[in-house]
């Protein structure tokens, strides 16, 4: 999972955003640059790629259930499965959700914002089978009316069958980026990599975001 070596810019990025019009905030391709979870503890303000840092190491719970939504109202996220295979979901904060099954062929998950009790963030974890030994992450924080957000493929098999079919995820805010890997691009740059990468993404909070599997 990313994280971001210096917390103390998003401070910086805070105070420029009120500086600047009504209207313009900075751009999400800021100079974050994540670190090993050994080396920080996040903060309510942190980005997603350091404050989903607790997500990575959570235990997944045994309890299984169908695919679902967290919230009937409000914005977030919609997951939506176009694979020919089940996918299995976990949204994890300072504890695991339970396992989601998204139904091959167009399942889905919806997730409404939501904020780690801890301080942390949040990372929705996929993969192609019950374990989590090879999982494609959402992670997100929300700060306030800011949602930092970014896609992490750190924790996944080159041979995972999101790279060979390919994801997306955009927004109904035009004024927010989105991001796509297309299929069987094993170092796609909208997707963390590495550690060391720059690829955590700002947008309104009141955005609603579409991930798209295959």
């Amino acid at each position: 999972m990313a994280f971001l070596k210096k917390l103390t810019l998003f401070a910086a990025i805070a105070s420029l955003a009120t500086a600047l019009p009504h209207g313009i905030r900075p751009t999400a391709t800021v100079t974050l640059t994540p670190v090993d979870t050994a080396t920080i503890t996040a903060t309510a303000t942190a980005t997603a790629a350091a404050t989903a840092s607790a997500a990575v190491t959570s235990t997944t719970a045994a309890t299984t259930s169908t695919s679902t939504s967290t919230s009937s109202s409000g914005n977030g996220i919609n997951i939506v499965n176009n694979l020919n295979q089940t996918v299995y979901l976990w949204s994890t904060s300072d504890t695991s959700s339970d396992m989601q099954t998204l139904s091959a062929g167009g399942g889905t998950y919806t997730e409404q914002w939501r904020t780690n009790s801890d301080g942390g963030g949040i990372s929705i974890k996929m993969a192609t089978t019950t374990s989590e030994s090879s999982v494609l992450q959402f992670e997100y924080t929300k700060s306030d009316n800011t949602l930092w957000w970014d896609l992490s493929s750190i924790n996944l098999d080159s041979d995972s069958e999101f790279i060979s079919s390919g994801f997306a995820v955009t927004t109904d805010d035009s004024s927010c980026s989105t991001a796509s890997c297309a299929a069987d691009d094993t170092d796609c740059a909208d997707s963390y990599q590495n550690p060391d990468d720059v690829d955590t993404r700002s947008c309104s909070s009141s955005a609603a975001f579409t991930m798209t599997i295959g």
